[in-house]
């Protein structure tokens, strides 16, 4: 029993760090790699930094094909359009870098982005590099920075990723309306639910 528990630790540790690459932002932190240029389905190269409005930006992690994005589509939908009246920008990064010669292909985001009726930027985040610094690790997960670049809020877009019909609070929406107003934002955090973004180990 004890030659099996040693074999399998290893595995668990293994497994532990495939699904969280590390420490997510704390909130309060800068917006980092805000300069960086990256291939938007456009053809345009655009940094987060460009798409900043006045009352500052939301960037969320994203990708084609994970359930939990397919579920959430209408809801990001929703929440891109509340940015957009309310000043704040938004941009959808791909970071899966470790399928970037299938599914999450530069060709197969411009199509899901057309598909999807995408009004907002969809660039890819080559070699997970925005990711890493954010600490990002699922999609989709959200971070809401204010006007300074400062982290607002961070998480999922609502209390219930797996059924829109059950959602009992809209935490980013929530977030979006308070930094608008300039009032608290009472939940600043979330757990956010979803695929493991694929990184190249």
């Amino acid at each position: 029993m004890k030659k099996i528990l040693f074999v399998l630790a290893p595995l668990a540790i293994a497994a532990g760090l495939a699904f969280n690459y590390g420490d997510p932002l704390p909130i309060g932190s800068d917006l980092p790699k805000a300069d960086i240029k990256m291939q938007d389905v456009s053809g345009k190269e655009i940094s987060i930094k460009d798409v900043v409005k006045d009352k500052g930006v939301l960037v969320m992690f994203s990708c084609n094909t994970c359930p939990y994005v397919v579920k959430n589509q209408e809801r990001t939908r929703q929440v891109a359009a509340a940015a957009a009246k309310l000043n704040i920008g938004m941009i959808v990064l791909n970071s899966n870098e470790a399928q970037r010669t299938s599914d999450d292909s530069f060709d197969a985001m411009k199509k899901y982005a057309t598909e999807q009726q995408y009004k907002w930027n969809y660039v890819v985040d080559k070699g997970s590099e925005v990711a890493d610094a954010f600490g990002a690790n699922r999609t989709p997960e959200c971070f809401l920075f204010d006007k300074n670049l400062k982290l607002v809020y961070h998480g999922a877009i609502d209390d219930n990723p797996s059924d829109g019909n059950a959602v009992t609070r809209h935490h980013l929406q929530e977030a979006l309306n308070a930094l608008s107003t300039g009032s608290e934002i009472t939940v600043k955090e979330s757990k956010s639910v979803g695929c493991t973004i694929k990184r190249i180990k």
